[in-house]
């Protein structure tokens, strides 16, 4: 179930046993049945964690991807970067996934509400 933020669909979701490849396609999925909206998924694997966030092209102005993965990577001890529309990033703690996956909408809800550049 997405979360709205600022009017703005936003889904959040750690997935269990996909792959980086299976990741990807559960993210274009979920972004096509939002139509408008945000997607971030995390995964653990063997220590290791994969963040993948999305955001559909109308959004792309307000809210970066790659700015998106670069403030919640941290907090499971990794970086990510990427484009607007899609970034990626890893860690090595799987155990703080779920609060990085929770710090994503506060990172939202202040990029929505700052005024555009």
């Amino acid at each position: 179930e997405p979360k709205e933020i600022n009017g703005v669909k936003v889904l959040g979701k750690i997935v269990e046993g996909l792959d980086a490849g299976g990741t990807r396609q559960l993210s274009d999925t979920l972004l096509a049945r939002l139509k408008s909206g945000v997607v971030i998924i995390g995964r653990s694997d063997e220590g290791k964690v994969g963040i993948i966030v999305r955001v559909s092209d109308d959004l792309t102005s307000k809210v970066k991807a790659g700015e998106i993965i670069r403030e919640i990577a941290p907090i499971v001890g990794g970086r990510g970067g990427g484009k607007p529309d899609m970034a990626e990033g890893g860690g090595t703690e799987p155990a703080k996934l779920a609060e990085a996956i929770e710090a994503s909408y506060a990172v939202i809800e202040r990029m929505l509400s700052e005024p555009p550049a």
